[in-house]
């Protein structure tokens, strides 16, 4: 009885911090352009907009639903969870603390501690691209099903590059678990192993969670809202909160696989974790506030004739240094 009271106490802290960290993301990327571009950001509701996510989601529940009238209405209204699932389910194998004493038991903060786990999180966001490809078809209107193709040719494009990036930290670390590789950054965080790994993940992240400049399928200039243009109310919100929870869960990666997790002095490690997540949101926030998009031949030419050679080229050399050094 109190192995299921502690699984289930981890499975609501660990998803609901997640989904209300997502929720005030968005509080702070507001602040953050606003402070960027000189301008005033959320201040009325709450101290200092505190509470603009709250509002926000209210009145998204209130707002009218509108599902055009030849759409595909299961696959519309299902499209938005197929994102937005594995987007939180793929959270659940990144360790987020050091080990805590709960009614007697060690209890590891981590929510499943699989020794595959970043295969698995590789196999949950390949999955979610379904929901952005599928609630563009079901819209039947074009704007939305191109903004969703170029999506699916963004994600696969870069999923590989973003793949072999972490192939060397795998390579160094011995392991697949997220776990095992945080243990193996006690002396040192891999990107002083992994510098060239770290710039080429970091770049990936940014158009695999389609962030500024890689924000094509949401290109408001040429597809005016890109592949979510039909959606309104709560199944706009799901595909908002969905783009930030994969943020999340892409820098709590880049946290664990380069910075040593929730290692650090001084600090509890959840506190260290939540951290070098936060400084990952911030240049996610930054770039967009500052730089200009892509065209889209730019971007797909920037992924295979850049990204995956350079990406091949660190793992051969982090595979001969591993070899040859030890």
């Amino acid at each position: 009885m109190i192995s299921l009271l502690i699984i289930l106490g981890k499975v609501l802290v660990g998803f609901g911090g997640l989904l209300l960290l997502a929720a005030y993301m968005t509080w702070m990327e507001r602040r953050v352009f606003a402070l960027i571009q000189v301008r005033v950001g959320p201040n009325r509701v709450g101290p200092s907009g505190l509470l603009q996510p709250i509002a926000d989601g209210i009145k998204l529940m209130f707002k009218e639903t509108i599902i055009p009238a030849q759409a595909d209405k299961a696959i519309y209204v299902l499209a938005p969870a197929i994102t937005l699932i594995p987007a939180l389910a793929a959270f659940a194998v990144v360790p987020f603390g050091d080990s805590v004493t709960v009614l007697g038991q060690k209890v590891d903060l981590v929510l499943a501690d699989v020794n595959v786990g970043i295969l698995y999180i590789f196999a949950m966001a390949g999955i979610g691209v379904y929901g952005i490809v599928l609630g563009s078809w079901a819209s039947n209107s074009k704007y939305p099903l191109i903004g969703g193709l170029r999506s699916a040719a963004q994600l696969i494009s870069y999923e590989l590059s973003l793949g072999m990036s972490l192939l060397g930290v795998v390579m160094i670390s011995g392991t697949l678990s997220l776990k095992g590789i945080v243990e193996g950054q006690a002396g040192m965080p891999y990107i002083v192993l992994q510098p060239l790994g770290f710039l080429l993940f970091v770049v990936c992240m940014l158009a695999e969670t389609n962030r500024a400049p890689f924000d094509l399928p949401e290109a408001e200039s040429e597809l005016t809202g890109g592949f979510h243009t039909e959606y309104s109310s709560m199944h706009f919100a799901v595909y908002s909160i969905a783009e930030y929870c994969s943020m999340i869960t892409l820098s709590a990666v880049g946290a664990t696989f380069f910075l040593g997790g929730w290692r650090g002095p001084l600090l509890p490690p959840v506190l260290w974790f939540l951290i070098k997540v936060l400084a990952f949101m911030f240049f996610f926030m930054w770039l967009r506030a500052s730089t200009p998009r892509l065209r889209y031949d730019q971007l797909m030419g920037f992924g295979w004739k850049v990204l995956l050679p350079l990406s091949i080229l660190n793992v051969i050399l982090t595979a001969g240094a591993v070899v040859f050094i030890g």
